[in-house]
């Protein structure tokens, strides 16, 4: 779960004009976190992942077949905390 990083790239994707959809219950596994919209974009698939998580082999081949149908397809790991 990356909740921080998920809740920041959604912001930032509305800010920007998206409609963003969360898929993390609502999809089959290793497809991405987070779907995204715009009026003359191809659908967006988001990957969220904390800055120590790893993607999986099933996340990349999920990502290679949304490309296939069309969509888009982006990994984004969040920074690793600086030390305190």
């Amino acid at each position: 779960m990356a909740s921080k990083v998920q809740t920041s790239i959604i912001n930032e994707y509305k800010k920007n004009g998206w409609l963003v959809l969360n898929l993390v219950k609502a999809s089959a596994n290793g497809f991405g976190d987070l779907i995204c919209f715009k009026e003359g974009c191809k659908p967006l698939f988001i990957e969220s992942k904390e800055w120590n998580d790893t993607v999986s082999e099933l996340q990349k081949y999920r990502g290679r077949e949304v490309q296939k149908y069309g969509c888009e397809f982006i990994i984004i790991q969040g920074e690793k905390p600086k030390n305190k």
